[in-house]
């Protein structure tokens, strides 16, 4: 694909076509949503392109739970201070390298290693979907909303002791997810804010059960 468009307005585009809305190029033929990737590296640039931006969506996802009457995820809550720092740090407030590389040897606090406990969490039940593979001893786990299907993959891989997590498939609502998306976007796009947990089926890869 050849555009930088909002994510949720391709995500819109793509659940009615196959194609690129650039370039017309088709992306996959009956799946393409599972081959878009979210642009990190972009998103940094547009929140530092344009002031107020970051702190604009945080509200509006505030905003979109309160108005549901849900809980506001813990990852907006804290995540308006943490994109504070990271684009400060990104502006040149960081400090040297020298001196980075002096601290990176020294105790952090404990605050600073919270594994992404702030972040919004996702409940996931994993459930086996093939009886070429046992089921996970502990299959309710709750993660960051920023993991992906890939973490999801290596994770039960290890679970399981398996050679590779490439021989895993992982689907929702019967359907193969990609590996580079992310718990959040599953659970937008596949799960639609379905009550949780967000249930997921793994099996074999190629398994036609």
């Amino acid at each position: 694909m050849c555009m930088q468009v909002c994510r949720s307005c391709l995500v819109k585009y793509l659940e009615e076509n196959n194609t690129c809305p650039t370039c017309r190029i088709v992306i996959h033929q009956s799946h393409p949503l599972q081959y878009i990737g979210h642009d990190r590296t972009m998103q940094d640039i547009v929140y530092k392109l344009v002031p107020g931006l970051q702190e604009a969506e945080i509200k509006k996802q505030r905003e979109f739970y309160q108005k549901l009457g849900m809980e506001v995820p813990g990852d907006i809550k804290g995540e308006l201070c943490n994109m504070k720092t990271h684009l400060d740090q990104r502006n040149g407030d960081a400090k040297s390298e020298d001196t980075a590389n002096k601290e990176a040897g020294e105790e952090k606090p404990e605050e600073d290693n919270d594994y992404h406990r702030s972040d919004e969490q996702v409940s996931i039940c994993l459930e086996c979907n093939s009886s070429k593979l046992r089921g996970l001893k502990r299959k309710w786990i709750r993660c960051s909303a920023q993991a992906t299907v890939l973490h999801l993959k290596k994770f039960i891989a290890k679970k399981l002791n398996l050679t590779s997590f490439n021989e895993l498939d992982i689907l929702c609502n019967e359907e193969i997810l990609g590996k580079d998306h992310t718990l959040k976007f599953v659970v937008v796009t596949r799960w639609r804010f379905k009550k949780s947990p967000l249930l997921l089926h793994y099996r074999p890869k190629m398994d036609l059960l």
